[in-house]
């Protein structure tokens, strides 16, 4: 079981009711029903990913304007690398992807979680 810091459980909560309209798209459209199960907005470690799988160690990012900063980028970095320390992948999307390009986004989820069960 991995670890999770308890003060972002409420967080994780509020962020659930309150997804970005990226978020709801894909997961309403594809993650909800998907199997394996994916969560919503999960506490790990110190961080919140915004998709989890638990049978296939895949975090999904979505990634809005703000990720483009030099200091978000050095935080996701610090993310990605904690997530790869814990044996979990992530796959980063933009929020572009889920507006221009969303049958891809879905196909390479699908063939990373085959390639990981």
């Amino acid at each position: 079981m991995l670890y999770y810091d308890k003060k972002n459980v409420p967080l994780a909560r509020q962020l659930r009711k309150n997804m970005t309209p990226w978020e709801n798209k894909l997961w309403y459209q594809f993650l909800r029903t998907f199997t394996p199960r994916f969560q919503r907005q999960k506490p790990i470690g110190g961080y919140i990913a915004d998709f989890y799988c638990a049978k296939t160690r895949l975090v999904i990012e979505l990634d809005g304007a703000q990720h483009y900063t030099p200091e978000q980028q050095q935080t996701d970095s610090l993310r990605t690398e904690f997530f790869a320390q814990n044996h979990i992948r992530v796959l980063r999307f933009t929020n572009l992807d889920i507006d221009r390009r969303f049958d891809g986004v879905c196909q390479t989820i699908e063939a990373a979680v085959q390639a990981a069960v």
